[in-house]
């Protein structure tokens, strides 16, 4: 391997099995009439699956000879540009994700999907179990599931074997499906409020807010009173009884 294909694909573990690939493609609901996002072309398995279901592939690919491999080998309806998704311009019209994503840069990719101007409307990313289960809040929420619930819901939609992965990754991996709300339960505009709230409530607790004040949120939006670890909803109640505190 050249120095400068191990640069950027080290992080890297592809699909190849057609069969494989077409299992996680029906989980998802792609079809004929989506454009679809792929981040890290890779060896072109899974951009040609995704132009058999889809009208239409963007897939990004950074590693230079990659790219070349695949110029002029792909169907018609797949748009191959080369370059760092993490700083390419996302389509200003409705579109959908599926991608093998390098698991080094997960978070970033789900921050520039989920806090971009034009989100996706829904999300296919096959990445680390352990990552899966931060971002879906599974058994406590965690700073990157809250900064998601509000306007996505997230779940774990398929597990992988190790061995579907060439090489084959040291950790489980899963396919993670994000799902944009029609109706979020906080608008854009308090994102980075919401944000802020709930990094500093994981850190030190609640503040701004009395017990009683905190006991009254709970009980208006009938939101079981704090027993333990906090869940989604109450989070979602306290915010917005500190918002109101603040416009006062």
């Amino acid at each position: 391997m050249s120095q400068k294909q191990n640069k950027y694909s080290i992080s890297q573990n592809f699909l190849t099995s057609g069969a494989t690939i077409r299992r996680l493609i029906r989980h998802s609901d792609l079809c004929g009439d989506d454009l679809v996002v792929e981040i890290g072309a890779g060896k072109g398995h899974i951009t040609r699956q995704l132009a058999e279901v889809c009208g239409h592939v963007v897939s990004y690919e950074i590693d230079p000879l990659l790219y070349d491999r695949l110029q002029g080998t792909l169907p018609g309806n797949v748009s191959l540009r080369r370059g760092d998704f993490l700083t390419a311009r996302l389509p200003g019209k409705p579109y959908k994700v599926f991608a093998n994503i390098p698991f080094s840069i997960t978070t970033a990719i789900l921050r520039k999907l989920t806090m971009d101007g034009n989100p996706p409307e829904a999300a296919w990313l096959i990445v680390e179990k352990g990552a899966a289960m931060r971002f879906c809040g599974c058994g406590r929420d965690t700073a990157m599931s809250l900064a998601l619930k509000p306007w996505f819901d997230v779940r774990i939609a398929a597990s992988l074997r190790r061995e579907d992965f060439h090489p084959a990754p040291s950790v489980d991996c899963v396919l993670l499906e994000l799902r944009r709300r029609k109706l979020p339960d906080i608008p854009v505009s308090q994102r980075t409020a919401w944000i802020r709230f709930t990094e500093a409530g994981l850190r030190q607790g609640v503040r701004g807010l009395t017990p009683h004040q905190i006991r009254r949120a709970l009980q208006r939006d009938n939101a079981i009173p704090m027993s333990g670890t906090m869940r989604y909803v109450q989070w979602l109640c306290l915010f917005r009884c500190w918002q109101s505190m603040r416009g006062r």
